[in-house]
């Protein structure tokens, strides 16, 4: 792939002061600034979890949070999935999603993961095998679904 970005994997522990700033930047920059919406990014899990970041060229930009079973819920999850609008229109979500499962499989086996998805993302989640398990519900005045991706072997 062509586009393809340079990946760390890393605790929060491990995170160097810069690169948090920077997760946190992104994150703020997506859902609170673009999206318009009034909530608190930093919600003590990240502590809890190991954090995927896609440099290119040194500009932050794709992170997920690879949260373990029983933090948001039973089974491991991907959160705060987020690609910089410098770098959309390049696949990253794609090889963000593909990798932070990879990480997910890594670490806790191949088996179920749930995610918190915003609604209007439905379809492209439904290309990673992950299919509605919840009614919509509103947070912070976005719709979102759960969505779980069954791994059947």
């Amino acid at each position: 792939m062509e586009n393809q970005l340079n990946w760390t994997l890393k605790t929060f522990e491990e995170l160097s002061n810069e690169e948090l700033y920077q997760l946190l930047r992104l994150r703020s920059e997506v859902f609170v600034v673009e999206q318009n919406c009034n909530f608190l990014d930093m919600d003590n899990k990240d502590q809890q979890c190991h954090h995927l970041l896609g440099w290119d060229c040194g500009e932050l930009m794709a992170v997920a949070r690879i949260v373990p079973p029983g933090i948001s819920y039973e089974f491991p999850s991907i959160g705060r999935i987020v690609v910089s609008p410098r770098g959309r229109g390049r696949k990253y979500g794609v090889e963000l999603v593909h990798k932070a499962i990879q990480c997910v499989d890594n670490f806790y086996g191949k088996g179920n993961i749930r995610i918190g998805a915003q609604l209007y993302l439905k379809k492209f989640y439904e290309t990673f095998h992950f299919r509605q398990s919840g009614s919509i519900y509103l947070e912070d005045n976005i719709e979102h679904i759960e969505m779980t991706r069954v791994f059947n072997e």
